[in-house]
């Protein structure tokens, strides 16, 4: 199965799609550019790595636009045309697992799976909240750390707005906010350890998460740490190419697969 990286209308045929955090039902969520990325990219398998729905967001405020209900009927129609669906419940939508598991045998779901890629590597799949246990943050810096951040998604969400607007690509400007901050790059540093040392105690070779809206993709201390980022800040997903490859995308500089070799594999850039 071969790439295609045109633009005009030709999609990218990978072996398997993650997406993560795309937290639809949310007000915020930037499912205009997603739709935009899953027209141009079709695969074997899509595994949705939790916080696809957003139900705390939506008991709290009810919001959908056709733009929603577009993203789940493009997944679904993926599902009839033969693609393979798994759905991983995360912390958002962890309400939802019960009318997953009444939809069993239309799409697996799964609290972790374990994806063994065509090089035969066995990473294991979870949302991660399972971290925060272990990831742990005061609770004074927690509660101005929600406010600084919804405080940046609510910009980022109207500059971005513009930018469309005026046909310019999209800017991750909360994510850059985020990694500004040293407390909030701290965290991030001591999640990814976790997931890393999580997946190191149970014999994998690598962990695939998202949960923190954090795009990364790098090996820490010889486990493949691959974080898909969210559909709110990053806008980016991870895919595996048909020779096993695992990249990082991001809508729009690198919206489509590229070939490089495999063995430059380094941290995504900031």
């Amino acid at each position: 199965m071969g790439n295609t990286t045109g633009r005009s209308g030709a999609k990218a045929w990978v072996r398997t799609l993650f997406l993560s955090d795309l937290h639809l039902g949310f007000r915020h969520a930037r499912v205009r550019e997603l739709n935009d990325f899953l027209q141009g990219v079709e695969a074997e398998r899509i595994v949705l790595v939790g916080d696809i729905v957003d139900a705390l967001e939506l008991a709290r405020r009810a919001f959908w636009t056709p733009e929603h209900t577009q993203v789940v009927r493009t997944l679904l129609a993926r599902q009839r045309a033969g693609t393979r669906l798994t759905y991983i419940p995360g912390n958002h939508d962890a309400s939802l697992a019960v009318l997953a598991d009444m939809l069993q045998g239309q799409f697996e779901v799964h609290r972790e799976w374990v994806h063994r890629t065509a090089r035969g590597e066995r990473l294991l799949v979870l949302h991660g909240d399972q971290f925060d246990e272990v990831v742990h943050c005061p609770a004074w810096l927690s509660h101005v750390g929600d406010a600084l951040y919804g405080a940046s998604v609510v910009v980022s969400h109207a500059v971005n707005n513009l930018r469309r607007a005026l046909g310019k690509p999209y800017w991750p400007l909360a994510e850059r906010i985020k990694l500004s901050v040293g407390p909030s790059v701290r965290y991030i540093a001591s999640f990814e350890q976790a997931a890393v040392q999580h997946a190191r105690a149970l014999g994998y070779d690598g962990v695939i998460c998202g949960h923190i809206h954090r795009a990364n993709l790098r090996r820490i201390d010889g486990i493949l740490y691959c974080n898909t980022g969210d559909w709110v800040e990053s806008c980016s997903a991870l895919i595996e190419t048909a020779q096993g490859e695992l990249q990082l995308l991001r809508w729009p500089e690198n919206a489509l697969p590229v070939r490089r070799p495999a063995a430059a594999l380094a941290a995504d850039a900031a």
